[in-house]
């Protein structure tokens, strides 16, 4: 199993008040899986992200990553983990502005010195990959939103990452430019690489071949794409049985 939690719970502590963000989470994905996570805001996914691609720790419970517990790593264990096992893909690209799609596709190989060697090569292998090989040398003013977003992914993929973990990667995109971005994701997990995807978009979603939904820091189903309410057009009737509006926001 690729990733494995178990009982995992998150908690801030605001003064004297304390917010159980994550409330005993229980999830495995194995390798190849293509995972979505759904919920209004303020249920838990994004930091069930950051949990899973080891940017924070759980306040309790265990979290193992391909087999080894990550409340054991060490500091310099998890960034090595974040560099090399697991690929970041934002909403809002994360980019730098003044250097070319090539040398942000490069850029986590600065932290990586073994994988070096033949950097260049690898990169313009890598934007190709996400159908950019024509464009490394633009800027990514000279960009539009969803070459972006593909020169974001290829940085990603550059260190062939156990999982990719994508964080609302269509928010910022219009539905054109988003289908295009969802195809390189299926045609990613069709290559075998495993991806989970946090969205509140079902159209997004239906992407996955599971659907994993949180409320109140727990997963309250998790059901093959099939299965779930949102492939048969019950968004709206989903979100109304959990007590929330057609778009998932509380209504209380």
């Amino acid at each position: 199993m690729l990733i494995r939690l178990q009982n995992v719970t998150r908690v801030y502590k605001v003064g004297s008040y304390e917010i159980r963000a994550l409330d005993g989470v229980d999830l495995e994905i194995a390798r190849n899986e293509f995972v979505a996570v759904m919920g209004p805001s303020g249920s838990g996914k994004s930091t069930l992200m950051n949990v899973l691609g080891c940017l924070d720790r759980p306040t309790s419970g265990a979290y193992e990553l391909d087999g080894q517990s990550v409340r054991r790593m060490s500091a310099g264990a998890l960034a090595r983990a974040r560099n090399k096992r697991i690929g970041f893909v934002f909403q809002s690209f994360e980019l730098l502005p003044h250097i070319s799609a090539l040398k942000n596709v490069e850029l986590p190989l600065i932290y990586s010195p073994d994988r070096w060697r033949g950097a260049r090569a690898r990169s313009r292998r890598a934007l190709e990959k996400v159908g950019l090989g024509e464009r490394f040398r633009h800027r990514p003013n000279q960009l539009s939103g969803g070459e972006k977003q593909r020169v974001a992914i290829a940085r990603a993929l550059i260190n062939e990452p156990a999982i990719l973990l994508a964080d609302e990667p269509t928010g910022n995109l219009d539905t054109r430019t988003s289908g295009s971005v969802l195809a390189l994701f299926d045609r990613l997990h069709s290559s075998g690489q495993t991806i989970l995807v946090v969205t509140h978009e079902p159209y997004v979603a239906l992407h996955a071949k599971r659907i994993v939904h949180m409320r109140d820091g727990r997963i309250v189903s998790d059901l093959p794409v099939e299965e779930d309410p949102i492939s048969r057009g019950g968004a709206q009737r989903y979100y109304v049985e959990q007590g929330r509006g057609a778009n998932g926001e509380d209504e209380s």
